[in-house]
């Protein structure tokens, strides 16, 4: 895969996967009664957040697959797999985030960094995302391609975050859960497309004489 090519999947798959208008909704309604600087601030912490865990995993998820004996082909089917189940469960208008009530909200001073930060932008399906790609950069440019398009999602999350009320407002709840469906079609696709990156490998090996 060419660079530009594997940049283009990463950045499509990790927004994607963090979907920030799926976020935008609970974020707005945990940062309701705090004003415009220092909701960029809360977003800010939680994006950073997010990095510092996708990260780890990007570095450390090598490590962790020889640890337990996984291939990387078997990783990637399996997140393929994960892939197609969150995808069709944001089809059907089930993304599996965690709803803030009036009492989470209240308990929670600071959100930024639990729930916002982990596991709502930094969650099992970004940090499957980063450790798949990461397996599947063959060179240094695609590292750095990698790297890049982590920082792009992650600062197009905060400025969707940043943004979150006004957006909301203008977009409604159908014009979320239509964006949150397109992006369900696209993450499922995505999944399939693992599935058959970690599949083929293992088919030439077993055909092959």
């Amino acid at each position: 895969m060419s660079v530009a090519a594997f940049g283009a999947l990463c950045v499509s798959s990790l927004f994607t996967v963090i979907d920030p208008l799926g976020v935008a909704p609970i974020f707005a309604s945990m940062t309701a009664r705090v004003d415009a600087r220092a909701r960029r601030r809360t977003a800010l912490k939680a994006v950073l957040t997010a990095l510092c865990v996708l990260a780890v995993f990007a570095m450390s998820g090598s490590a962790l697959l020889r640890l337990f004996g996984v291939t990387i082909e078997a990783f990637q089917i399996a997140g393929g797999i994960l892939f197609a189940l969150l995808g069709l469960a944001m089809l059907n208008g089930s993304t599996a985030r965690p709803a803030a009530s009036d009492d989470e909200s209240e308990a929670h001073e600071d959100p930024s960094v639990v729930p916002l930060g982990v596991p709502l932008i930094g969650g099992p399906g970004a940090m499957t995302t980063v450790m798949v790609l990461t397996g599947q950069a063959e060179t240094p440019a695609h590292v750095g391609m990698l790297a890049g398009a982590v920082l792009v999602v992650l600062g197009l999350t905060w400025a969707v975050l940043a943004m979150a009320p006004a957006l909301f407002a203008r977009l409604g709840r159908q014009g979320v859960a239509l964006t949150t469906k397109i992006m369900g079609l696209v993450v499922l696709v995505i999944g399939v497309q693992f599935v058959i990156n970690g599949v083929v490998p293992v088919a030439r090996a077993i055909i092959a004489p």
